[in-house]
């Protein structure tokens, strides 16, 4: 039964959660010791008032004999609201330490596979990662595991206490506030949690359809079925609406049941007080309300372990997609410092795509010089853009290896950033100034070094004519601009970085050949001197290049400058012609 609970499956290989458990435990500790403290003050406050109130009834002829519940009433009357707060800090500062962190582990994982974003995730999961599955974490914490292990708390103090004073009574106990922690909780995982994946599959189909409806809501009006199209959101509408009333006339009858298994508790406790004490003098028939009254306050930190449990089955999915994701890694705290010339040697390179059998690259051998223009071809799928992965250190290889000046590239971490840049063939310009957007490069430049980069790339006039110049906002993705001002803008951003190696992948894709010849030009003139790797998939602006290889099928097809390759190669020949149209 255990196994068919969908968070316990989760949590079986978690890289994410159960760490920050271990890491603030001492906190934890404190925050599930003052929660229990704060019912047995409730509890406490209860006790006294009922003896006091059972007492006082009696008539006592010394009122010595209600001084002291007197002041405990006092007392765990002022300590419980007390507690309670200090309870709160001390818990929500735990989960807010945790998710803060949480957090920046989170963009850390990420950012190893920001070169991959466009072929590994759609925006709707980075927002639902960034967003949803952050705050289901955080609800995991705060809602479900926190109140769980306060209540396990309270059930252990219950138990143990009565069983001190009757070993069958604590028994009793045991099986009765066991129906509640544990029974009902799981009954409502287990019969609700199917009803609930359920639901959200039916959803996600209909925010799916209808935005795919809403999106062609033309076509469906011009066709003569925009009835039929209103029809068919209802439809799914109300599949949804019985979907849900389901759920919640079960969840009624489990809060129903839970009540009345509560009510037996407390009667349980009432009739095990009358035989206890009942049977003595009036001073210990005091104690009858006393115990019944002390298990009120305990019902708030059970009665919401049925929603909190039926809750996992929503962090299940959010859990999932985060171990999806690259494992945290240990910081690279030793620097590395390199220096020119700078030399990349690839050996017997073989590379497979996760989660596939296919090898896309297989035994690959090459080395780029210090200063050398290299340029990259091959068919849509031959391994471009992954080698160039493979180059920064964003992936391994599964064999071979990638070195920079004999250390492996994918050593560096963040430090690779000092030796690489990239223009890939969407630059994105973020929704601030230009200046901002430029110092990306570097952050302390000045004003005039920003405008010498513009100077350089060709921008500086057109920059001039902006409103506030520097100060201009760009628009979100840049819209502002053409593609050839924005891939000018992200070289400028290199030539403030000024790293020994640029990598273009594929920067000219959707200009026109105008435009793209100019932005070639641009390229090899301001990254002169350089280490220069170009990804491409046509020829165009190829003889400026020192060597150019052809990728297929994994390997190094064709080889040498493009000289060599014109007079040595029938196939390249082909190649350049029809590129040029000829």
């Amino acid at each position: 039964m255990i196994n068919r609970i969908p968070i316990l499956k989760a949590l079986k290989n978690d890289r994410w959660v159960r760490p920050f458990l271990k890491r603030y435990k001492k906190t934890l500790i404190l925050a599930i010791f003052l929660g229990i403290l704060t019912f047995f003050c409730g509890g406490g406050l209860m006790f006294c008032a009922g003896y006091l109130i059972s007492r006082s009834a009696a008539r006592p002829e010394n009122i010595l004999l209600v001084y002291v519940p007197i002041v405990l009433t006092r007392a765990f009357g002022v300590f419980r609201p007390a507690v309670r707060y200090v309870e709160r800090l001390v818990s929500h500062n735990w989960v807010f330490r945790m998710t803060s962190k949480f957090r920046q582990q989170l963009y850390d994982s990420l950012e190893r596979d920001a070169t991959n974003f466009n072929s590994k995730y759609q925006l709707g999961d980075i927002l639902g990662l960034l967003s949803d599955d952050v705050s289901h974490i955080q609800n995991l914490y705060l809602r479900s595991i926190f109140p769980m292990m306060v209540a396990w708390g309270l059930y252990a103090i219950i138990v143990i206490g009565l069983g001190w004073l009757s070993p069958l009574m604590g028994l009793w106990m045991l099986v009765v506030f066991g129906l509640i922690i544990f029974a009902i909780p799981i009954w409502s995982v287990l019969v609700n949690g199917a009803r609930q994946t359920y639901e959200k599959q039916m959803q996600d189909k209909l925010y799916a359809d209808l935005t795919d409806n809403v999106m062609g809501v033309n076509d469906w009006v011009l066709s003569g079925r925009g009835s039929a199209f209103l029809k068919l959101h209802v439809k799914d509408q109300q599949e949804l609406f019985e979907v849900d009333q389901v759920m919640k006339k079960f969840e009624r009858w489990r809060d129903y049941t839970f009540q009345l298994v509560y009510l037996l508790a407390i009667v349980s406790l009432i009739i095990w007080g009358m035989f206890r004490f009942g049977q003595k003098d009036t001073y210990y028939t005091n104690w009858i309300a006393a115990f019944a009254l002390a298990l009120f306050p305990t019902v708030s930190a059970f009665a919401g372990l049925p929603a909190a449990a039926q809750e996992t089955n929503i962090y299940k999915d959010s859990l999932n997609r985060l171990n999806n994701l690259p494992g945290p890694e240990v910081e690279n705290k030793k620097a590395i410092t390199l220096k020119a010339p700078y030399e990349i040697d690839l050996k017997d390179v073989h590379y497979t795509y996760p989660k596939t059998d296919k090898e896309i690259l297989h035994g690959l051998n090459l080395t780029i010089k210090n200063g050398e223009k290299l340029a990259i071809l091959g068919r849509s799928g031959a391994g471009k853009s992954t080698l160039a992965s493979l180059l920064r250190g964003d992936r391994t290889p599964d064999s071979g290896s990638i070195t920079l000046n004999g250390i492996s590239t994918d050593q560096f971490g963040d430090q690779i950033a000092n030796y690489f840049s990239i223009i890939n063939q969407n630059p994105y310009l973020f929704n601030t100034t230009i200046g901002n957007n430029l110092r990306l490069g570097n952050e302390d430049a000045a004003d005039d070094q920003l405008w010498d980069v513009l100077r350089r790339v060709g921008l500086d006039q057109m920059v001039e004519k902006l409103p506030q110049g520097l100060e201009t906002e760009v628009d979100e993705a840049g819209l502002r601009f053409s593609g050839g001002e924005r891939h000018r803008l992200a070289l400028a951003r290199i030539l403030l970085k000024d790293t020994p190696i640029v990598l273009l992948d594929e920067p000219t894709v959707g200009l026109d050949p105008i435009t793209e010849q100019a932005v070639i030009d641009t390229f090899m003139t301001q990254l002169k001197g350089k280490t220069l790797i170009w990804i491409t998939h046509h020829l165009q602006g190829i003889d400026q290049m020192d060597q150019v290889i052809f990728l297929e099928d994994g390997k190094i097809y064709m080889q040498g400058s493009p000289k060599e390759l014109w007079q040595t190669e029938q196939r390249y020949r082909e190649l350049k012609r029809a590129d040029q149209g000829l």
